[in-house]
This record gives structure tokens, sequence and C-alpha cells, in this order.
């Protein structure tokens, strides 16, 4: 089999390793569809002494082709997803489904584990889920990790259609959470310095778009937008500073901000959120049952979660892909057999 492995400052080559045999409770997949994820360019993008030789890659979707002699011979075959957090499953987070939560401690496929950019991945039977009928490869290895943590952060902040909501950055992850809070039913301020990307949000069903490069004060736009009084949910994708701080400026009175973006830094004047009885909570990815849940919505609500993907690629063409992705002006890539 073949992975792509990332050697550090932006250099990466596709390898050959032997191909994985399955312990007693675990099963290989033979990657059909496997996601580019924004913080695969921490790895990508960092120094040489900061990678570990593992295959790259976290959001994976395809068939079941071998199981340990502890997993039934009938999963042979099966289409499925992959939750990409393994940890000691005998915890009380790994028990309600909060892998990356570990209190023994986590392996993160990509990471600390051999991840799905490659032809073969082996992983725990219990990190397994059966697709829903009707999920496609490619909206499964989405919510496998992007889509699953916009759905996550929309489900902690409790989203309903009586929200409005401000979306701080339209990549990947605040495209999907866009998505999937217009099929919630909910009003969708979404805000990007990227045209292309406020295209995109306003094609996905944004109820208004908004440039932050283009306006004064972002608190204020956001409130023209709402007859002065603000949204009453903000989410943070983009992990820009700036941005952070202003999913909390932005908020009505009773209103609730999350942040998922990695890498932002906030600073505040407690009082003045105190007196609007704001909410604040941080959201990362999301469990076993909150990405079940995820993949039955998008079936049911008819999501069109491949619309996200912008590229698709062969593992061959990896050099290519990860210098596009780089870039991060497109929308969302995959690599596909």
């Amino acid at each position: 089999m073949q992975g792509i492995v990332f050697l550090g400052e932006r250099k990466l080559e596709l390898v050959t390793f032997p191909d994985p045999t399955p312990g007693p409770n675990e099963v290989v997949v033979r990657t059909e569809a496997s996601g580019m994820c924004g913080s695969d360019l921490h790895i990508y993008r960092g120094s040489r002494g900061g990678t570990h030789g593992k295959i790259a890659g976290h959001e994976p979707a395809g068939v079941i082709v071998d199981v340990g002699s502890e997993v039934s011979g009938s999963w042979l075959g099966r289409s499925v997803m992959v939750h990409h957090y393994f940890g000691c499953g005998k915890c009380d987070q790994c028990n309600a489904g909060w892998t990356q939560m570990c209190r023994n401690g986590a392996v993160a496929m990509g990471n600390t584990a051999h991840g799905s950019h490659a032809d073969l991945v082996k992983v725990p039977f219990s990190a397994i889920l059966p697709m829903p009928d009707g999920l496609s490869y490619l909206a499964a290895a989405a919510i496998s990790c992007g889509t699953g943590t916009a759905w996550g952060a929309l489900k902690r902040l409790n989203l309903t259609g009586d929200d409005t909501i401000a979306i701080f950055g339209q990549g990947p992850v605040g495209l999907a959470a866009t998505q999937l809070a217009v099929a919630m039913g909910a009003r969708v301020v979404a805000l990007d310095i990227s045209p292309a990307r406020l295209k995109r949000a306003h094609e996905f069903g944004a109820w208004r778009t908004i440039n932050p490069a283009q306006v004064e004060s972002v608190a204020d736009a956001v409130r023209e937008t709402t007859g002065g009084r603000g949204v009453s949910k903000s989410l943070e994708t983009s992990g820009a500073s700036s941005a952070a701080q202003a999913a909390l400026h932005v908020l009505d009175l009773w209103g609730a901000a999350c942040w998922v973006g990695v890498g932002s830094t906030i600073r505040f004047d407690l009082t003045e959120h105190l007196y609007k009885q704001i909410t604040a909570t941080t959201s990362w990815t999301m469990s076993i049952p909150a990405m079940e849940a995820c993949a039955n919505f998008v079936v049911e609500r008819g999501v069109n979660v491949d619309e996200l993907f912008t590229e698709r690629w062969k593992l061959t063409e990896y050099a290519d892909a990860y210098e596009l992705f780089d870039k991060q002006t497109s929308g969302k890539g995959v690599f596909t057999l």
C-alpha cells in the first residue's frame, strides 16, 4: 500500500508501506475518500523536527476489507465512516464516545497514528460507524472531521430555526457550518475576507454576507443586518484573533458564542459581557454519537455535503494537492481511489 507522509517545511512524499494486518479488535478499511483538513497544514508547514513519519489524513470513509478475530465477518464489504481519535475504550470519556478526551491518552489519525491518505488504513473496530443509506463517501469523509466539527459546534450552541448566527470564516469548516445552520432553519450572517468564499456562502444559503476587510466595524456591520440588536449566536472557525474577538461583540443580549478555530487569542472586559448575560464556549470536533447524528441529519434533510469539495485528487497528485490547499483560496479537497 501507499500513503502520503509529511516531511515538514512543505515537503511530502508518497511512501510504500506493508499492507496492514488487523489485530483481534481491529479492521482494515479500503479508503474510498480521504478529506483534506486545515489542521493538516500545521504539520505540513511545520519544521522537519516536528514530523512523525505517520501517514497523513484523518477524514476517511471506505469499505471494510479485513477484520480481526473478534470482529464479525459480516462487516466485510460494508461502507463505513471512521471517528479519527482512538482512546483506551474503558474510561468515562471513551464510553461516552469522546475518545479524543480519553483520560488515558488518545491517539489521532494522521498525527500519532497512521492516517487515511492511503490505499488502506487499520483502525479499532470501536471507531467504525456504518454509513447510512444515501450518504456518499465524500460526505462521510467530511463528516468525520470538518463537517462534523461544524455540527458539534452548532449543537453546543443549541442552534434552532429561531436563531440568527454570525459565522466567522467560510473555509471548509465555516462553510459546512453555514450549510448545516441553513438546513436547521437558522439565518446565517457569513463573514470572510475572501470575496470568492463569501460568494460560495451566499450560494449555500447565507442570509447576509460581510467582508470584515471592507467595513469600519464588524460589530456595527452585523448589527445593521439585525435592526441594531446583534445576533443570538456566533461561531468562529478561522483561527484569526480579530474574528475571535468580534464573535463576542456581535452578540445580542443573552447571546452565545462558540470558537473552533485554532490559534486565536481573546482578551475581553468581563463587565461588558457580564451585563449582556452571554454564554461563551469552545468546541473540539465531535463525539461518535454526534458523528452518527450528523450523518443521519445530512441524509434526512438532503444536505449536499459533496458541494463542499472543489478539488478531487489521486494519491499520486499529492504535491499539487497540498500546494493548492496551502494557499487556502480554494474549497475543500479530497483524495479518492
